[in-house]
């Protein structure tokens, strides 16, 4: 398995991931004999099997699994100073994985022409998504009309900027509004659990127009109609959402949270609305994921 390399916003370092499970990613995603074997039977199993992902939410809710937590936080290097409980109040390993931060743990961006990463994750950026070779894969193209499942949305979108981050199970797991709106009503696309480790995606690209998903319009003044996708993936014992549909939103409001697993939000802004930070859309330029937090700026409405 090659390393996962990505650069860290605040610091400007790059580092190396720490992959959660990184035997079982290897033997699934892998290309050596064992995994055509093995792996690919028992990836087709277990990512279209809905009970395996209920099964483990199910396990990382039981009380027992709160014991694994203070290493956890050790092993990740994780600060729980931002925890709004103590190691020792949580309840589970999956309490633990949706826990909340403090309100002074993620300053959000000023200013109302100011749009804020949506959660803590590992990003990639594209100005102009018609225009990206970044979502090429063994010849095959990411699909906007498949991701969308409406080919009306995927034209309004498709010269658009796209933005991907990639939560891992370490991550502040609650994902919030980009901006001030009002969202719409949340829809809901069936589908499978893969992983959305890179070693995945590198395998098949359309991991992100297979899985579960979820699809929500923002309506707002400053950025025009944003689409927001949480998408789903192996583990993942579901995504909860904890807004309001039809009523006003401030930037850095929660919209809702992933259950135990890694895990992907999507958003699409129409063309001409969103000026992307500059060293994120660099960074995106060279192949490399950016370690972004919640609420720091994301780009500019003012050209």
């Amino acid at each position: 398995m090659e390393p996962i390399n990505y650069l860290d916003r605040q610091t400007g370092q790059t580092f190396q991931e720490k992959v959660y499970g990184k035997r079982a990613i290897r033997l699934l995603y892998g290309d050596d004999l064992l995994s055509r074997i093995v792996g690919a039977p028992l990836l087709h199993l277990l990512s279209r099997n809905p009970i395996f992902s209920k099964f483990v939410g199910w396990w990382q809710n039981l009380p027992f699994t709160r014991n694994k937590i203070a290493k956890f936080v050790r092993d990740h290097r994780i600060d729980s100073s931002e925890f709004v409980k103590k190691i020792k109040e949580f309840t589970s390993f999956n309490d633990f994985f949706t826990r909340k931060l403090k309100g002074n743990a993620r300053p959000i961006a000023e200013g109302d022409s100011i749009a804020v990463i949506p959660a803590d994750g590992r990003y990639l950026f594209y100005p102009d998504i018609h225009k990206s070779d970044g979502f090429v894969v063994k010849g095959e193209k990411f699909s906007l009309v498949t991701l969308l499942e409406d080919e009306a949305l995927a034209a309004k979108y498709e010269h658009g900027a796209m933005v991907i981050g990639r939560l891992c199970p370490s991550d502040y797991h609650r994902f919030h509004f980009p901006c001030n709106g009002v969202p719409g009503e949340t829809r809901t696309i069936n589908g499978w659990l893969y992983s959305v480790n890179p070693m995945a995606i590198k395998r098949d690209i359309h991991i992100f127009t297979q899985n579960t998903r979820t699809i929500c319009s923002i309506d707002s003044e400053k950025f025009g109609e944003i689409l927001y996708l949480e998408v789903g993936a192996t583990s993942v014992g579901s995504i909860t959402q904890t807004h309001t549909s039809l009523f006003p939103v401030l930037k850095g409001d929660e919209k809702g949270f992933f259950s135990f697993g890694g895990s992907t939000v999507i958003m699409l802004f129409e063309p001409g609305k969103i000026v992307l930070d500059e060293d994120l859309v660099e960074a995106s330029r060279e192949r490399m994921e950016v370690r972004c937090l919640m609420g720091q700026s994301l780009g500019s409405s003012e050209f």
